[in-house]
């Protein structure tokens, strides 16, 4: 299949870290990857974010990514997109019409929105991955949510007006019931993890029990409740992987947040700041850990238990979105409710404190991280889009 994939802020070739690019980024990139590897040629639309760039590139797992002219050629804050889309729309519906994909698929809700205003104009099917949802953000975060005000809106048009809905977790699709849709349009597909790089690797000595959070150092990941819940578990370290480079780190805003949160609970000794830190160096980074911690108000899908799972390492993480379905309590880890510092320190006590349980944990992580390679989700997006295709080729659709 010809498969035009949609992703106007997260590009697959931007170096991950920064408040915008994070595990939507990692996605793209590993679908589009495994897609071309099953025989797809894949072309990824990026919003062009520099100067520099060319307007196509190769990556290397072979699929292209074509740089869209919408906007200025600069760095802008996503919630900021939103008025360049028409010029993002009407770029795809004159490349589309003049060589048209079999199927496309759409990235965010922005992504979305261009997508199908375009692929609606050259008669191609269109399936749709929100990886959040602004119904679900604006209920967290309230009057701090900066998405644009029209985004709720276009979702719930989009749930209408796309062919295909595809979700990344069970907790989505409820949301995506209360927003209108038809569920018979809705798949699940969860997001991947790379298991050639992320297995299951021998345990790195530390002196004193060791928690990991890792992620975007923005505010809903939680990362505050994990700080304020260290000074319940006297003797043990907070390491904190996420953000710009170490070099930069002191002033990333929510750094300066976190500092002051340990400074006020008094575990500033305890809290290691990392910043970013090199995919393909994680693996490492997990194996030095006793649990890790994913702590977010709430999570779309969710990588970085699964992640941690893949190395063999057990899981606490908060009872929403994503996390309900890949952290099994009792078996992989524990769940807990968000915003529960005091729940969090007394679960994680009790864990750091029975090492049986940790490895039992670590075992069964690794298994059931098993089910979530890349290869298993780029074949049941293929089979999702080839469905797609052959509908709207009046095809028999195989099941």
């Amino acid at each position: 299949m010809r498969i035009a994939m949609v992703s106007e802020h997260a590009s697959p070739l931007a170096t991950l870290g920064g408040v915008d690019a994070g595990g939507q980024n990692v996605h793209v990139d590993a679908l589009a990857a495994g897609l071309t590897a099953r025989g797809n040629d894949v072309v990824v639309y990026t919003r062009r974010d520099s100067p520099r760039l060319p307007e196509r590139v190769t990556a290397p797992a072979g699929y292209t990514v074509e740089h869209v002219p919408a906007g200025p050629p600069s760095e802008v804050p996503k919630d900021e997109l939103w008025p360049f889309m028409g010029d993002f729309a009407a770029y795809l519906a004159q490349r589309w019409g003049e060589d048209p994909p079999d199927v496309v698929h759409a990235h965010f809700w922005m992504s979305g929105a261009a997508a199908t205003w375009a692929a609606h104009r050259v008669g191609v099917p269109m399936a749709q991955t929100f990886h959040a949802l602004g119904s679900v953000k604006r209920r967290h975060q309230g009057g701090a949510d900066t998405s644009p005000a029209d985004r709720i809106a276009v979702e719930t048009e989009l749930c209408r007006s796309v062919d295909l809905v595809v979700a990344t977790c069970t907790d989505e699709v409820r949301e995506l019931v209360a927003l209108g849709i038809d569920t018979a349009h809705v798949r699940v597909v969860p997001c991947g993890v790379d298991t050639t790089l992320f297995r299951p690797v021998p345990p790195v000595p530390h002196d004193r029990p060791r928690l990991l959070s890792v992620g975007r150092l923005v505010e809903r990941k939680g990362v505050a409740d994990a700080v304020v819940a260290l000074g319940d578990l006297p003797g043990v370290e907070l390491h904190v992987v996420g953000g710009p480079s170490r070099d930069a780190l002191d002033l990333d805003p929510e750094f300066q947040r976190l500092e002051a949160i340990a400074d006020e609970h008094g575990v500033r000794d305890r809290v290691v700041f990392h910043g970013g830190v090199a995919r393909e160096e994680m693996p490492e980074v997990f194996a030095a850990t006793d649990v890790v911690v994913a702590t977010p108000w709430y999570e779309p899908f969710g990588i970085v238990p699964v992640e941690a799972m893949a190395c063999g390492r057990p899981v606490v993480g908060s009872a929403v979105g994503g996390l309900l379905d890949t952290v099994e309590p009792g078996v992989t880890g524990e769940l807990v409710p968000p915003r529960d510092p005091g729940a969090l320190a007394r679960v994680l006590g009790d864990l750091l404190a029975d090492p049986e349980r940790r490895a039992s944990y670590a075992e069964a992580g690794a298994r059931r991280a098993a089910a979530y390679a890349w290869e298993d989700v780029a074949r049941r997006t293929e089979d999702a889009l080839r469905d797609l295709v052959l509908a709207d080729r009046n095809e028999v659709v195989p099941r």
